[in-house]
């Protein structure tokens, strides 16, 4: 409601703030439940996540539509099962055939304009089930690092909000998402990553692993997790609007899908897990601190 005599100021930033309630309250949530899997692990976390990506699967073959919808959700929820099975039975080569046999046969059954964007959608939610478990089950620097890239997509996402909103300015990429702006990326960007740091400095202090200390190297890496972080959440933006969709779906009532929450974290944890495998020492997440 707006009041005659508020001053133009104020009513710009209750304005941008409008949604901040909505927001608050699903962040909530989706935060409780991604903490309580990631800190008790083992089933919970497996299939907290295989949900996840079994419903970010399901909500990006409907932006996509076309042919044979029915018979696509099921190829991919098939393959992403057995895959997140194959990998929690640490056989993760198996685990990604399955991800790129089934991307295909997705392919092959939509029509010629959905093809690469159906084998895409198994692919996305594949890579989300497979980066996660890869990660997390790196002991014992798997429930940190996994901590780690929360703490800097949640500190992103927040910071470049609030940032957005209270600071305004020119906007970053209006043709793709048209409330981001520039201010807002470079503050959630560098918050992310001093957020990150913090993160760091509790969870090297609670494990005792000397190697989780914040130094300049995981700083600088925080920034380009934050960054990858906006990226993703870019990148599915874009995406949506390719499909003319504004939400990738209605799971949480007023406020959109699931996969409009979880792009960030997509693109963060993914980069992660890759990283960590090409740096080649004994596990994955454990690849992810050592620089110094």
């Amino acid at each position: 409601m707006t009041h005659p005599d508020e001053a133009p100021a104020a009513r710009a930033l209750r304005t941008r703030l409008a949604d901040l309630g909505p927001r608050l309250g699903s962040a909530a949530v989706l935060i409780a439940i991604a903490v309580l899997s990631w800190w008790v692990g083992s089933i919970t976390f497996f299939l907290v996540w295989l949900i996840a990506a079994l419903v970010v699967h399901i909500e990006w073959q409907r932006i996509v539509g076309g042919a044979k919808l029915d018979a696509r959700i099921a190829i991919g929820t098939l393959s992403l099962i057995a895959a997140a099975i194959a990998a929690r039975s640490q056989a993760p080569a198996l685990a990604v055939l399955i991800i790129f046999a089934a991307a295909i046969v997705s392919g092959v059954q939509a029509g010629p304009e959905q093809r690469l964007w159906s084998g895409l959608g198994v692919a996305y939610a594949g890579a989300l089930i497979l980066a996660v478990l890869t990660l997390r089950s790196s002991f014992p620097f798997g429930r940190w690092a996994i901590g780690w890239l929360f703490a800097i997509v949640w500190g992103t996402d927040a910071s470049a909000y609030f940032a957005g909103r209270l600071i305004g300015g020119p906007k970053f990429l209006p043709h793709i998402s048209p409330s981001k702006t520039w201010a807002g990326t470079g503050v959630g960007i560098l918050a992310g990553a001093l957020i990150g740091l913090g993160f760091l400095a509790v969870a090297a202090h609670l494990s005792q692993l000397e190697t989780l200390r914040p130094n300049p190297a995981l700083f600088f890496l925080g920034l380009i997790l934050a960054a990858v972080s906006q990226s993703g959440d870019l990148f599915e933006s874009w995406m949506k609007r390719r499909f003319g969709a504004k939400d990738s779906g209605t799971l949480i009532p007023g406020h959109g899908g699931l996969m409009d929450r979880v792009d960030g974290f997509i693109a963060v944890v993914v980069f992660a897990a890759i990283l960590g495998v090409l740096r080649a020492f004994p596990t994955p997440a454990e690849g992810l601190f050592h620089w110094m």
